[in-house]
């Protein structure tokens, strides 16, 4: 059974044609995240840093709507507008990954609303029993 997995957010907002994450059989597949600010729906445009950050700071909100931690998180791919800056993206990245690190795919891809970075990530989520 899929159960969808929203963080606390303003759920008026419409997400379009998919969910911010799905939960079955205990993996949680979340949607391609960016930076948005998850209280006005908006996104917030800032340096790769800055929108690494946020970026990273919702997919940790879904996983823990979902019951898990960053710690749960088994695979990233990750969509750079500009590769050049990859350096200064995966020192935040590595920042929310201190003990196992997930696999992951780093690639540069054009994307909308002037955004420097998306990812999205599949997490093994602990049984609550």
């Amino acid at each position: 059974m899929k159960k969808i997995v929203h963080p606390k957010r303003d759920l008026s907002f419409d997400t379009g044609a998919y969910s911010d994450a799905i939960l079955v059989d205990g993996f949680l597949f979340v949607s391609g995240q960016a930076s948005v600010d998850f209280e006005t729906s908006e996104f917030k445009l800032g340096t790769i840093e800055e929108e690494t950050q946020r970026t990273l700071e919702n997919i940790k909100a879904i996983i823990e709507a979902a019951g898990g931690t960053m710690d749960n998180v088994v695979k990233c791919t990750v969509h750079l507008s500009d590769i050049s800056e990859f350096d200064r993206y995966n020192k935040v990245y590595a920042s929310f990954f201190k003990n196992t690190k997930p696999a992951r795919i780093t690639v540069q891809s054009v994307l909308a609303e002037n955004l420097k970075v998306e990812i999205d990530c599949t997490a093994k989520i602990p049984d609550s029993k």
